[in-house]
């Protein structure tokens, strides 16, 4: 029997750097994985080496500026098994580098779609199947930079903080139900396709995608049940 035998775990931007390493331990644990992306050969290329059964696994095309999108996911994957036990958010990218005083706004308004906007939308639609489940769960990636930003990062250190807030206030949201949500942080992400390119790099900064999907599993399970509105940091 695994940790999260039974229960239907829902990833939102599966097909990034994290989210081979998250399907692997979750589907090892027994979980039902309704995993999206922007587009559907992401997350054939992110779950291809499992071997999932089709039961086990739901693969959505989902569009998560679009709110409308991110509620028929939700309603799509309750109509197919019934409800949904997690979310975790995944959706990620960088723009950076540029001094403060001259970076490109448009970075910032990327940034803000990307880290913001697609968390909003997805956490919207699923609020209400999250605090139906008995095991309702929420989970964010988050950066050391949404604490301790320095000058050439604004623009991601100020939306990686927005998304941090926001989940923060869902969690309050939650107070008096059974589900929780909580912030994984980190410095940067170390994927076993880096370390196979630069097997002799330190990474000393970096947190193994592994650990990280380790720590999402965590926040997941009953263990973690009282753990509500915590950042739960995994950085040097």
């Amino acid at each position: 029997m695994g940790e999260l035998d039974g229960r239907v775990i829902a990833i939102a931007g599966v097909g990034g750097g994290l989210g081979p390493a998250v399907v692997e331990r979750f589907a090892a644990e027994g979980a039902t994985l309704a995993l999206a992306d922007i587009a559907v050969d992401r997350i054939e290329a992110a779950v291809e080496p499992f071997g999932i059964p089709e039961d086990r696994i739901d693969m959505q095309a989902v569009d998560l500026l679009d709110a409308d999108a991110a509620k028929g996911w939700c309603s799509s994957l309750t109509d197919r098994f019934g409800r949904v036990d997690g979310l975790l958010h995944l959706v990620g990218g960088w723009r950076g580098g540029d001094p403060i005083e001259s970076f490109d706004m448009a970075d910032y308004e990327w940034l803000h779609d990307l880290l913001v906007r697609t968390l909003q939308n997805a956490t919207r639609a699923f609020h209400g199947a999250l605090t139906a489940s008995e095991h309702g769960r929420f989970a964010i990636v988050s950066s050391t930079q949404a604490q301790s930003p320095d000058g050439t990062n604004a623009a991601y250190g100020a939306t990686k903080a927005a998304a941090e807030s926001w989940t923060l206030a869902l969690a309050d949201s939650f107070a008096d139900t059974g589900a929780t949500a909580n912030v994984v942080v980190i410095n940067a992400i170390l994927t076993k396709a880096m370390r196979e390119k630069n097997p002799d790099k330190p990474y000393k900064t970096f947190t193994p995608a592994e650990q990280i999907a380790d720590a999402l599993l965590y926040l997941c399970s009953d263990a973690a049940g009282r753990m509500n509105g915590q950042r739960l940091e995994l950085h040097p």
